[in-house]
């Protein structure tokens, strides 16, 4: 047998974000709980996710056009989300509430996301966030952590998570990631 690398770029992609996946699974999590959603995207999801990213460049925010460039030169995206609304039960403050009990009593809503989070779950999907990031980066596979992404694909109904990122994964001879020029 003979295969040229662009016969199995896509399923090394595959496979590195399925290792990403576990590798944000597996990171630790405040109290040992888990509220991580972790979802693989190819094909023609990730043109769905393209064109809601486009429109939503409506809003003002240009970069939503650029960001959306950078889903068509990608072969994959892993969304990693969280739930929020479950405290840890430490009484931090950091969600802006005295108390744990007071936050659960918020009324939680949001455009883009859904709020108001406990810090420390957050926390918990920044660690996520990196740990898949991480593995990518040892398979020398690229990517870049893309919250407008995780924005469209929340609307979408692909993750139901509180607040989601996407990283878009690419096997080329350069990042698309990287010298991008804002949209005017």
């Amino acid at each position: 047998m003979l295969l040229n690398e662009k016969d199995f770029k896509n399923e090394g992609i595959k496979i590195a974000a399925f290792l990403m996946a576990e590798s944000a699974r597996t990171a630790p999590k405040s109290k040992g709980e888990d509220v991580i959603e972790i979802v693989y995207v190819d094909g023609e999801e990730m043109e769905k996710i393209a064109v809601q990213m486009e429109k939503m460049a409506g809003g003002g925010d240009k970069d939503f056009i650029r960001d959306a460039e950078s889903v068509r030169k990608s072969q994959a995206i892993l969304l990693v989300g969280a739930k929020g609304d479950k405290t840890v039960g430490v009484n931090c403050q950091a969600c802006g509430f005295e108390s744990c009990s007071e936050f659960k009593k918020a009324e939680r809503d949001g455009e883009n996301f859904v709020g108001p989070n406990c810090a420390f779950r957050m926390i918990d999907l920044g660690i996520a966030l990196g740990s898949a990031v991480k593995v990518a980066a040892v398979l020398g596979i690229d990517t870049r952590i893309m919250y407008r992404i995780g924005i469209a694909a929340k609307k979408l109904g692909m993750i139901d998570s509180d607040v989601v990122m996407g990283i878009p994964l690419s096997a080329s001879g350069k990042s698309p990631y990287f010298d991008r020029k804002p949209k005017k």
